[in-house]
């Protein structure tokens, strides 16, 4: 038996000898190696893809000039600077080339005695995360938390820069007391947003509770929000307001600029002192509440025009979350179409595969003044009309097409091309059964007016965006779709 055992010196080996990077190269993960000075020194293939471009490209390329950071907001300096380990932070960046990443970081300091040498970061890219979690592939429906709510932030669909960066700020101030100012158009989600904040926070489990301020007639708000004691006046009841039934959760106030400045003034003591008194009582009640406020325009132009007391701004506003509009967000267009079709086929016991490629251009050349909530219900119309059709066309949403042209805005709701500038294209003037070659002549009149305007601002897209009247996303979809470069156009012409 002694003959089959192995020396202690033969059963160890050496790790010095490992080659580490190669299993560093085969890794799930992103791994970013650098030296004492922020120089990339290795970079995955993994990590590579999170960015949208290769390790040639990157290797000995200090951070700040791979991504959008500097070093006060680099992680890798402040792990360096602070000798400290970083888990599992999560971070939410943009690289030079303009690609956007949403990540969990774990970040760890090279040491050489009590010497930083450089720092390894580990990168886990959140939305490979959710999709590669085994799970089963059956959908949320928006089931009611059991505290006043239904929504959370894994209800929030979509990708998009200014939508992501909206979702970072609202999840890092959800943890705080501090109050929270949503502002938004009409239909971006603001309710959502607040919902989920309340359900990121350690009040999750406290009551959520949201006032409509347009909702109420102004003579009736104040008793709804303050309460109100029996004999205040005719008809009063013993009854508590909304900030004594929501005391230590969340207050939602929707549609502020709908409050009367004076009643403003009643919010703000009730925020300053924490205590306030129903109408009719001389009995002070302490309360403790994270407020979260809405509106759907400029709180400095509401200021500016009376609407909002500064004062009240400056306390509501500690924390303001910009919710961007659809048309400002199109690339999401697709998976929220997505979306609103699974959850309706799930209400309506139908089997809709999704939406054909000219409803999408369409789609994608409107403005979407009424945002999200107006893509659900045009969806859900279109699935009315659709019966058992797996694809949904141009003549499912006739109908729907004829109500927005009463209800675009009166800058123009749709966007085409007309002899080189765009106008307005009302929907019942669709060419619901085109020829190929009015399709053709459409499609190369929008090309060259593209063209026209990108060669006018020397490839410069938001300025070629405001001659064009559209906004810089939709016009980089169209470049896309026209195949159109902006360095084609950079180089003003020779005089």
């Amino acid at each position: 038996m002694g003959q089959h055992r192995k020396s202690r010196s033969d059963s160890l080996f050496d790790v010095t000898r490992i080659n580490f990077l190669s299993v560093l190269d085969q890794l799930d993960e992103g791994i970013i190696i650098t030296d004492h000075q922020g120089v990339i020194v290795y970079y995955n293939d993994t990590q590579a893809q999170i960015d949208g471009t290769t390790p040639e490209e990157i290797i000995g390329k200090h951070v700040t000039e791979v991504y959008e950071l500097s070093d006060e907001t680099s992680m890798i300096a402040k792990c360096m600077e602070k000798k400290r380990a970083i888990r599992n932070r999560t971070f939410f960046y943009r690289t030079r080339k303009g690609k956007v990443a949403h990540t969990i970081h774990s970040i760890f300091p090279l040491l050489e005695g009590t010497r930083v040498t450089g720092a390894i970061c580990f990168v886990k890219d959140y939305n490979i995360l959710q999709k590669s979690t085994p799970m089963i592939a059956v959908p949320s429906f928006n089931k009611n938390q059991g505290n006043g709510t239904r929504y959370t932030f894994g209800d929030i669909i979509g990708d998009s820069y200014d939508l992501q960066r909206a979702m970072v700020t609202a999840r890092e101030a959800a943890s705080s007391s501090s109050p929270i100012m949503l502002i938004g158009e009409t239909g971006t989600g603001k309710e959502l947003f607040a919902q989920s904040i309340h359900n990121h926070s350690a009040r999750k489990n406290k009551a959520y509770t949201a006032l409509n301020c347009a909702a109420i007639p102004e003579n009736l708000l104040e008793g709804v929000l303050f309460g109100t004691v029996k004999g205040a006046f005719t008809g009063a009841l013993d009854k508590p307001g909304l900030l004594e039934m929501g005391n230590g959760g969340t207050l939602f106030l929707d549609e502020l600029l709908a409050m009367p400045t004076t009643l403003q003034a009643k919010l703000l003591r009730v925020l300053q002192e924490k205590k306030f008194r129903r109408i009719g009582s001389h009995k002070e009640v302490e309360v403790e509440l994270k407020v979260i406020s809405a509106m759907n325009g400029s709180p400095r132009e509401a200021v500016k025009n009376g609407q909002l007391r500064t004062d009240l701004f400056y306390r509501l506003g500690v924390v303001i979350v910009q919710i961007p509009p659809l048309r400002n967000r199109l690339d999401d267009l697709e998976n929220l179409i997505s979306h609103f079709i699974l959850t309706l086929n799930h209400a309506f016991g139908t089997h809709v595969k999704g939406v054909s490629p000219r409803v999408l251009d369409l789609f994608k050349g409107y403005r979407w003044p009424g945002n999200v909530r107006e893509l659900e219900h045009l969806i859900e119309g279109a699935m009315n009309s659709a019966g058992q059709n797996k694809i949904i066309g141009l003549r499912h949403f006739t109908s729907a097409f004829e109500t927005l042209n009463v209800l675009g805005d009166d800058e123009g709701t749709w966007e085409s091309t007309n002899a080189g500038s765009f106008h307005r294209l009302t929907p019942a003037a669709l060419p619901l059964s085109t020829t190929s070659n009015l399709s053709e002549s459409q499609k190369a009149t929008e090309r060259q007016t593209i063209a026209h305007a990108l060669t006018h601002a020397f490839g410069n897209v938001s300025r070629a965006s405001k001659i064009l009247g559209i906004s810089r996303q939709l016009l980089h979809y169209k470049m896309k779709k026209h195949k159109l470069n902006r360095k084609a156009f950079s180089d003003p012409p020779a005089p």
